[in-house]
């Protein structure tokens, strides 16, 4: 008997497809959808599921990692002691590295040898490893390659340098249409990158390519595993996929569509890493599967600079989700990457601001993240032992958008693509070392109070116009956290859009 269930799964894999696009196609809709997301109301605690929860065969690999994503572009005025900062918190919050995505400015190879110098400066063990920008770097040459070589020869013997089953860790951004002057794009990276990589300076290459898994075979003897850069959202998640979801659902469940959230259980799913995984698995040899993981995604260029204005559906505690549902198959996934630990102008940093940012200050400046590391030293605890840890400490990490998904602003710009997806919600995660109470508020008039029980527990509520984000925890008759944003209203009249998440989080 068909379920809701067992739509989510087919759709998931028939619109996620065998394509994976850098830019995904973005389906406009600026018509209202004609649901309300908002009105939905999940249970308070989600329990993830799997979208297919057939067995996947274990890997081999014995030690997992997790990395974040660095965008060396953002560090211009970076000194050594910028990076050691930065890597001392990194560190603290369960990161064993950090993929240093460099491009063609001329001043970043030196800011990739500041990051090594702090790396050796912290005396951490902190790894660092390349991923080449393809979409900045050229690539058209065997000249261009020389450039990348440099960079793995250059540090191939330091010590905070990943080596991956005794090699010269490297990944890329892109790099699919890279052919460095060959006649075809396995040959240019095969002749004039890998195959001229050898002794402690040879490369184990787990790159992003995007292109559909089932061509992974193409690249045997080149790559030695894939990163999935888009898996860390379910980027096909649009308006008009939202609206024919819950037309079909209404139409094979009258009334369910109106009761539940159909798009809630797409948030953290793993159909596209099975993709990946089973793509990988069906090569030569065991390859490295690097998964993505991400707590956001809103970005708002005009046409006349960079030209993107989009969200990625992030609500429903996308960032807890798709880590839980990492650790449930981490035995199929190598290395988690999170995206990213500065990239402002895509709303994902976890890392605090700071740096140069690319034009991204009207929707960063003021919105700090930092408090999504809390959920981070937790989560990647989990996926590298096995064993989600003890809590031994209280704490409340909440978030919210600073204004109504409907409000008008004055911004020439205009509204994101996708923006109807996202709920008129403050989201919170409850690290409770025991069982507590807890109370959330969005204004004087709206509040609900939840017992939860020791570990992790998910909770939403619903905020209006001019509300605010408060979440008390209470043992006992005693309140232990009384958490209260400052600085924060969900302002009815913004002055620019604005889809960005204002994270607080109590010490």
């Amino acid at each position: 008997m068909l379920s809701v269930f067992n739509i989510l799964t087919w759709l998931i894999f028939v619109n996620f497809g065998t394509s994976v696009p850098i830019k995904p196609r973005i389906e406009l809709n600026l018509a209202h959808v004609s649901y309300e997301f908002g009105s939905m109301t999940p249970s308070p605690t989600h329990i993830p599921q799997e979208m297919n929860p057939r067995a996947l065969a274990r890997r081999n690999s014995t030690t997992k990692y997790v990395v974040a994503h660095f965008m060396v572009g953002n560090s211009y005025p970076y000194t050594v002691d910028n990076w050691k900062s930065d890597i001392l918190l990194a560190h603290q919050s369960g990161f064993d590295g950090f993929a240093l995505n460099v491009g063609s400015d001329s001043w970043q190879p030196q800011q990739v040898a500041n990051a090594y110098e702090a790396a050796q400066q912290s005396g951490t063990g902190f790894k660092l490893f390349m991923s080449f920008d393809m979409s900045s770097l050229p690539c058209s040459t065997a000249n261009d390659a020389a450039t990348l070589r440099t960079y793995i020869t250059t540090y191939a013997s330091h010590p905070n340098q990943l080596i991956y089953n005794g090699r010269v860790f490297a990944s890329t951004f892109s790099g699919e249409s890279c052919k460095f002057g060959q006649s075809s794009v396995q040959s240019g990276w095969s002749t004039q990158f890998v195959q001229q990589l050898s002794g402690t300076s040879a490369v184990y290459f787990v790159p992003s390519f995007f292109v559909d898994p089932s061509t992974f075979q193409s690249f045997n003897g080149l790559i030695d595993g894939m990163f999935n850069w888009n898996s860390a959202w379910p980027i096909q998640v649009t308006t008009s996929f939202a609206g024919s979801l819950t037309r079909l659902i209404g139409q094979i469940f009258p009334g369910a569509a109106s009761a539940l959230n159909p798009l809630s259980s797409l948030v953290g799913a793993t159909a596209t890493d099975q993709q990946y995984i089973d793509a990988l698995d069906s090569m030569n040899h065991q390859e490295t599967y690097m998964a993505a993981v991400s707590p956001w995604f809103f970005t708002h260029y005009s046409p006349q600079t960079y030209n993107k204005n989009w969200i990625y559906l992030s609500d429903d505690h996308l960032y807890a989700k798709r880590w839980e549902s990492l650790i449930r198959i981490r035995d199929q996934v190598d290395i988690v990457q999170h995206l990213t630990w500065n990239d402002y102008g895509e709303s994902h940093y976890i890392g605090p601001i700071g740096g140069a940012q690319p034009n991204s200050q009207a929707w960063v400046d003021g919105f700090d993240h930092t408090g999504w590391l809390n959920l981070t030293s937790y989560y990647a605890a989990a996926f590298k032992t096995g064993s989600y840890p003890v809590i031994t400490k209280d704490q409340i990490i909440m978030w919210s958008r600073p204004h109504p998904a409907l409000a008008t602003a004055p911004d020439p710009v205009g509204q994101p693509a996708n923006f109807q997806l996202t709920q008129d919600k403050i989201w919170a995660v409850i690290m409770a070392a025991s069982p507590a109470t807890v109370t959330l508020s969005t204004s004087s008039t709206q509040s609900q109070t939840f017992n939860v029980v020791a570990g992790a527990t998910k909770l939403s509520l619903p905020i209006q116009a001019g509300g605010f984000m408060r979440a008390t925890l209470q043992r006992n008759g005693q309140t232990v956290i009384d958490l209260q944003s400052q600085n924060f209203t969900f302002n009815p009249n913004p002055p620019s859009y604005n889809f960005n998440a204002f994270v607080v989080a109590s010490s």
